[in-house]
Formats: C-alpha cells, structure tokens, sequence
C-alpha cells in the first residue's frame, strides 16, 4: 500500500509489437549533430531526466550529476573548448584522413537549444561503497548507463541527443564550478534533430562503417 492506494506489482506483458518497436528504437538510436534551434516543449526535458533516473546503478548509489547548461558565457567557454580541442585532434590524422576528419560535423553545440553536463560522483555516500571496493569505475559505468536511458527515451519522444567528448573535461568542470570529487562523464547536445538517418553520421561520411558483432564476440 502506498498513501492508501494498493499498488499493482503484478509482472509486465511486453507484446511482440513492442519488443518490435523496441528493437525499432535502437536501430534509430543516433548520435545527432545537427538540430533545430527550436526549444524542447515545456516540461520535456524534465520527464526524460526522471525516466533516466530510473537507470541501475551499482550498489543503488545513484552517482550521476546533472548540470543544465543555460548561461550563455557558460556554454561559449565550453565551445570554445571543443574547437581547439577538435582542432588538437585533427593533427594526429594524415593527409587523406585529416582532411575528412576536419569536415566531420562532430558536435551541434552551437544550435541544441539544451546542453547538459553529466558528472559522476566519484565517492558518493549513497549506497555505502557497495559493489564498488574492487572495481571503481563502476560508478563511472552507473553513469553512462543513466545517460543512454535518457538517450533511449528522448529517441522513443522525437527528440535527439548528441554525446560529445572532444572537450577539455577539466575545463567543463572549472567553467560550471562543480564539487571536485565530480568527474565529467558525458556533454549532452539535446534538441529535435534538423534530418533523420537510421545509419551514423560517420558510415554516411566514410569515416568508419559498423562491423559485424561476430567480430567482437568470443567465448572461452
């Protein structure tokens, strides 16, 4: 009983058409770089950080930190990070290679009308250190999981989110003056994409196709 109201918790059905429509979801998955400057509807961006939020984490601690990015002179310093950090990068490719990553659309930073901040607690007290004494990067894991259901959410909404890591993650820390025991995991371009593509940016620019699972599974 919760407030008086029996509370059903009886086992889900999932139908065949929604685990078609699952597996729907995640073919069209992608990483968007480019969108529409049109602002999210009013309370969107809140319902999909509590669907997130839903996501499992080790030990139930919980280690996702959420910073939105709203104040102009905050979001330029962190553009301004990935232009010279992208520009950084292009200098380790050569000749052919470098000349297609410079015209890779690596970010939409500059149009998504929402930025987040994704940091994980490095040592939170929620969860009492549980499952993570051995292995502690499985808070920074706990992370990532939350950050792909709100991935996976916004997708099912319309709505488009690109990842993007060419960034100094000390400088984003030092911009949005978080707790120091906060590491960047994830910035999150989030807004309605301007295209839509089942394939990645990057098979359709030749960058690099996907392969075969076969090719990564193995078993012993």
């Amino acid at each position: 009983m919760v407030g008086g109201a029996k509370v059903d918790v009886s086992k889900p059905e999932f139908s065949r058409q929604f685990q078609k429509d699952f597996e729907t979801l995640l073919k069209w998955r992608r990483d968007v770089r480019r969108f529409k400057t049109d602002p999210l509807p009013e309370g969107a961006l809140e319902h999909l950080l509590h669907l997130a939020d839903l996501a499992p984490s080790v030990g139930n601690s919980q280690p996702w930190r959420i910073v939105v990015v709203e104040a102009p002179e905050k979001r330029a310093e962190v553009i301004a990070s990935f232009e010279a950090e992208n520009e950084e990068a292009a200098k380790h490719y050569n000749d052919d290679k470098a000349q297609l990553y410079r015209q890779l659309k690596l970010a939409g930073l500059k149009e998504a009308p929402v930025h987040l901040a994704v940091f994980s607690d490095d040592d939170p007290e929620q969860g009492y250190g549980l499952g993570r004494a051995t292995m502690h990067e499985t808070l920074a894991y706990s992370t990532v999981s939350m950050v792909h259901t709100f991935w996976l959410a916004a997708r099912a909404e319309g709505i488009g989110v690109g990842w993007v890591s060419i960034l100094d993650p000390d400088l984003v820390a030092k911009v949005l003056q978080v707790d120091a025991s906060w590491r960047l995991v994830a910035y999150l371009c989030v807004g309605f994409p301007e295209e839509e593509h089942i394939d990645p940016e990057l098979e359709r620019a030749r960058w690099q196709s996907r392969s075969p699972l076969e090719t990564r599974l193995f078993r012993r």
